[in-house]
């Protein structure tokens, strides 16, 4: 009798032996969840090729809550960030292809202050006017000024093309009337009285010819490009 309690011992280890050495074999190292790159302090287990986490802890992670009930688990996680984000990156106004409203009329109004300041320095050479340096400095702090308002509204890709142009005829219209007004000063008369100078003047035509382009390719609000201003 002793012998068969016995045996009856040694055959029940070794079932739970046997059993515990199957759930070994089938439950993986433990893992642990990490939800939108932080972890949430949760194990994850993998049995029998599923996984599995507590589901409390899901809902810490996801800042839900959980309800048990009789006949089921709730689980509820907020959406309302996710719909808000949805809901600005389809009402996020898209720019339009092209030259901007706000930019095209900056530009233009910038192009007309270059005009009147090129054609300041012209009729001083043509009428043999005096020119002093506050005069010029009052024309190059006025299209400085409209050229930083460009910058500011520039806001398209074209917006930032037709920018760089419109900054290359402002550097060559200070340039060309920085050397007129020193030609004036050192009584230059070749250059600053004769009006013929004007016509021949290859740094005067090439700032005409980009200003004329810039005005045409603006108004047209498509960017283009021309060597004139280069």
């Amino acid at each position: 009798m002793r012998m068969h309690r016995s045996f009856r011992y040694l055959l029940l280890s070794g079932i739970m032996l046997s059993l515990a050495a199957v759930l070994l074999a089938q439950t993986s190292p433990e893992k642990t969840l990490v939800v939108n790159g932080k972890s949430a302090g949760a194990v994850v287990r993998e049995i029998d090729g599923h996984t599995y986490v507590e589901i409390e802890a899901l809902a810490r992670a996801t800042s839900g809550t959980v309800t048990i009930e009789p006949n089921r688990v709730l689980l509820t996680m907020p959406v309302g960030n996710f719909a808000a984000t949805a809901t600005a990156s389809a009402q996020a106004p898209q720019l339009p292809p092209g030259l901007s409203t706000e930019f095209k009329r900056t530009a233009i109004s910038e192009l007309a202050e270059m005009r009147e300041w090129r054609g300041a320095v012209g009729a001083m050479i043509t009428y043999g006017l005096a020119a002093g340096s506050a005069t010029a400095q009052d024309y190059h702090a006025i299209c400085e000024e409209g050229l930083n308002q460009a910058t500011v509204v520039a806001a398209t890709d074209a917006d930032h093309s037709a920018l760089r142009l419109l900054k290359n005829e402002f550097d060559n219209l200070s340039a060309w009337a920085n050397q007129i007004l020193t030609e004036r000063k050192s009584l230059n008369a070749a250059r600053t009285i004769d009006p013929n100078s004007m016509q021949n003047d290859a740094a005067l035509t090439k700032i005409t010819n980009c200003g004329r382009f810039l005005n045409s390719m603006i108004v047209s609000g498509a960017f283009a490009d021309d060597s004139s201003c280069h």
